[in-house]
């Protein structure tokens, strides 16, 4: 077989970036895709199961909300501390073990009784979850041409709200029969079982390979290029003083990164934006269903608007990642969560009729969850490689404080006597300030 001597530095990136899409390729955005669908499904499994899970363990909103919340301020250490570590050991490592941290406490979920149980259970489920998703999209742009960068996070994204609208399909034929137990043993089996084949079917991020150089670096190189359809090469290459070399960079060297001197502004902008619209994100996923009960409609009801919600937000994915691919991403996003805002007010004044509710949730799903993932890949496109998952991590990490305020907010705005109509004001506040700042983040 043909091999190159004395690759360069960039031929990692420069085969991805300017070869065609190969089976490989496909297959690792593929299997991100349906990681990241039981994510969705295992993290909002919980919005379908509250009011029985409350009535089981006799918690108040206010509780469930302190649930709900455990989850996402696990999700937030394991993006800005675990994720960060794949910089170190490998994407494909994280990914591996993050997979297998939310299978086991998923399926542990499944006998918990109390209070305590279920918070400590959801944190340790959210702890793999944030630091499989940052792990992903960096291993998803740097399996992907230039030109589809976006997109592919986009795709991968998507996996999330599709994971959560089958949530809600699922939850009507095993919560009859199986009730809420039920829905947390399949959640944790099926992904028990994609934990086993994504370790013998996930390889390595190449860029990763080349900069890090672990043991038997050149043998995954060459065995990832020729699934790649690739020439091999016969030396690792010289990657002299590059920015991205990172062989020897710690985690605390990768955070002081996003704070050299071209990613400063960058790093804050992309935090801001990511913690106002987490807020309101988890406000949704979280509150949806029980809203829609609350406001006196029926719980197949509220099953609906989640699912319409989450059908939406996968519609809205895939439009911004196609349009991305013509136009400057951090305008679309910026669009896509402004026009999301109106619509949450719109909502919030319209009256109290089924089909006009049901009809604005999926409207709000297709413009709001395609801006929010569309900051995913203004934050996968801003960063190297070398400290990439870095500075993913920290922007989801930090981001989700707000998520982990959002479900608690809420709870005890209901329990405080607030309509679905004044929340609905309320948090369309900071989808309109993150749509905004977006905008002046300036990413192709």
């Amino acid at each position: 077989m043909t091999t190159i001597a004395n690759p360069s530095a960039s031929f990692a990136a420069d085969i991805i970036d300017n070869g065609k899409a190969s089976g490989q390729q496909i297959l690792v955005i593929g299997l991100c895709l349906f990681l990241n669908m039981l994510d969705g499904f295992d993290i909002t499994a919980m919005s379908i199961v509250n009011t029985a899970v409350g009535a089981e363990l006799d918690l108040t909103p206010d509780r469930l909300g302190l649930i709900s919340s455990a989850a996402l301020f696990g999700m937030a250490c394991g993006a800005m501390f675990i994720a960060p570590l794949s910089d170190i050991f490998g994407r494909r490592n994280v990914i591996i073990g993050s997979v297998f941290m939310v299978s086991v406490s998923i399926m542990l979920t499944a006998n918990a009784n109390s209070l305590t149980a279920f918070i400590l259970l959801r944190m340790l489920s959210g702890l793999g979850a944030g630091a499989m998703l940052a792990s992903q999209a960096a291993l998803a742009i740097e399996y992907s041409p230039e030109k589809y960068k976006a997109l592919s996070v986009a795709l991968v994204t998507s996996g999330y709200p599709l994971g959560a609208m089958m949530t809600a399909v699922i939850g009507g034929f095993i919560m009859p029969e199986y009730g809420w137990r039920g829905m947390f043993w399949f959640g944790g089996g099926l992904t028990l079982f994609m934990c086993a084949v994504t370790w013998v079917l996930l390889p390595e991020s190449l860029q990763f390979l080349v900069n890090r150089r672990p043991k038997d670096a050149l043998e995954k190189i060459n065995r990832t290029l020729q699934k790649l359809g690739s020439t091999i090469i016969s030396e690792l290459p010289d990657i002299g003083n590059s920015q991205d070399k990172g062989n020897s960079a710690s985690a605390i060297d990768n955070f002081q990164d996003l704070f050299r001197e071209e990613y400063r502004n960058k790093t804050i902008i992309i935090w801001t934006s990511f913690l106002l619209c987490f807020s309101t994100m988890y406000f949704l996923m979280t509150w949806i269903p029980a809203l829609m009960e609350y406001s006196g409609f029926t719980a197949a009801t509220g099953r609906t608007a989640f699912f319409l919600f989450n059908l939406g937000g996968v519609i809205g994915i895939w439009l911004l990642g196609a349009i991305s691919t013509k136009a400057k991403l951090s305008n679309i996003v910026s669009s896509f969560l402004l026009s999301s805002a109106f619509l949450l007010i719109v909502f919030a004044s319209s009256p109290n009729q089924e089909t006009l509710l049901l009809s604005l949730v999926l409207a709000i799903g297709i413009l709001f969850q395609g801006g929010f993932t569309g900051l995913y890949a203004i934050a996968a496109k801003v960063y190297p490689v070398s400290f990439r998952s870095t500075g993913v991590g920290w922007a989801i990490g930090l981001g989700r404080a707000g998520a982990v305020i959002g479900p608690g907010a809420a709870g005890f705005l209901i329990a405080a006597g607030f309509d679905m109509s004044a929340n609905f004001y309320i948090f369309s506040v900071p989808v309109i300030l993150g749509g905004i700042i977006a905008y002046s983040i300036h990413v192709r």
